[in-house]
């Protein structure tokens, strides 16, 4: 099976993270396209999630990783954009509830409270979790339709 393609992206806060994920990527044989921030001086994290995430809304077989200090300002940046359906996610159990209840697209670690092996347990969870349907395709098709009515 082809692994998709994993697009990753952080502001400098969370630059460590983002690389620390990307060598977990390339480890476990995903294909690794990085928007930035390529080092650790001062950038705004809504430029880097609004890269990122139309990478992922705009192409098929593709996720996305992001970070920021807390996670907060990315997520609700990339949350902006139609398609992307980001969660901010703080251990592994929330993770595969992204997956499997929300169909999420992007996930956003905070990268400043974020410890390498916890990012690592939650990455490798939310990789393999996959989206339940049934009721909660109803519920995400309301969230694409909020998308198109305002």
């Amino acid at each position: 099976m082809k692994r998709p393609t994993i697009v990753v992206g952080s502001d400098h806060a969370g630059f460590n993270i983002k690389e620390h994920v990307k060598k977990l990527l390339d480890g476990m044989g995903y294909r690794v396209e990085d928007v930035g921030t390529f080092d650790r001086e001062s950038v705004d994290y809504p430029d880097y999630a609004e890269k990122l995430g139309l990478r992922v809304a705009g192409g098929r077989n593709k996720a996305g990783i992001l970070a920021c200090g807390s996670g907060i300002g990315a997520s609700i940046a990339a949350n902006k954009i139609p398609g992307i359906r980001a969660a901010l996610v703080h251990d592994p159990r929330s993770a595969r509830l992204s997956r499997e209840h929300n169909d999420s697209n992007v996930l956003v670690l905070a990268g400043r409270p974020c410890r390498k092996e916890a990012a690592s347990r939650i990455v490798r969870v939310w990789l393999k979790s996959e989206f339940a349907g049934g009721r909660h395709r109803r519920r995400v098709n309301k969230i694409s339709r909020l998308e198109k009515k305002y």
